[in-house]
């Protein structure tokens, strides 16, 4: 094993300790953290600092922003920034386990990073047309949705949680797609841009349900932490 986090079966163990214990047990996870891990170990041996990818995949998201507001066939370029920044997103923490360089303040700049480029996402949908109420309504939730999982972790949960159809990934995709609806059907956008609100605010009120009933089967099976 070399100084970087060594082969797959090390990085997934790494990776599961980093994250509570979940294991990668689907071959689609699996799958992914193997593309990751080969990725991030030229990145981990190069030395950059996992902090610079959190901000960099931030930047990419806020980013996202400048075409949305800009409008027409600008839109196209949303879905691609969007992209670059789930990756970015996904290499920081890789690299960290790899590295053997996670850490809590880290995994606090990671959150905030993220909740931030949650908010961004939604604004872009909010700049191509949707209306306020939906990206306010779906903001809310997926914003309660983290701080559930966050408050149960205080408590002593391990982990997520629970795995809902309301994770990054999933907010990612709804906006990149719509977004990409509006770049292409220009006489359409508005339309594009509030049916993906919309199923911003579906998938993640379902996604809240999801955590809260599991959190409270796992609360309801240990002592509490305090």
């Amino acid at each position: 094993m070399d100084g970087t986090g060594g082969d797959a079966e090390e990085h997934r163990r790494r990776w599961s300790a980093a994250h509570g214990g979940v294991t990668a047990t689907s071959p689609l996870v699996r799958g992914w953290l193997e593309g990751v891990r080969r990725t991030a170990t030229p990145l981990a041996r190069a030395g950059v600092p996992p902090a610079a990818l959190t901000l960099l995949g931030l930047a990419l998201a806020l980013a996202a922003l400048v075409p949305a507001a800009a409008g027409g066939r600008w839109a196209l370029a949303v879905p691609l920034l969007l992209a670059a920044s789930a990756v970015a997103d996904g290499l920081d923490g890789a690299v960290a386990v790899i590295a053997g360089r996670t850490s809590r303040d880290g995994a606090v700049l990671d959150a905030g990073a993220d909740r931030v480029s949650d908010a961004a996402g939604l604004a872009v949908l909010w700049l191509l047309g949707a209306p306020a109420a939906p990206v306010l309504a779906a903001a809310g939730a997926g914003a309660l949705h983290e701080y559930l999982r966050a408050r149960a972790q205080a408590e002593g949960v391990r982990g997520p949680g629970a795995v809902t159809v309301s994770e990054r990934p999933t907010r990612v995709a709804i906006t990149a797609m719509f977004a990409l609806g509006c770049g292409l059907y220009l006489p359409a956008a508005a339309q594009w841009a509030s049916v993906g609100a919309w199923a911003a605010v579906v998938t993640s009120w379902v996604g809240l349900v999801q955590l809260a009933l599991a959190l409270r089967r796992r609360l309801g099976a240990q002592p509490a932490a305090r």
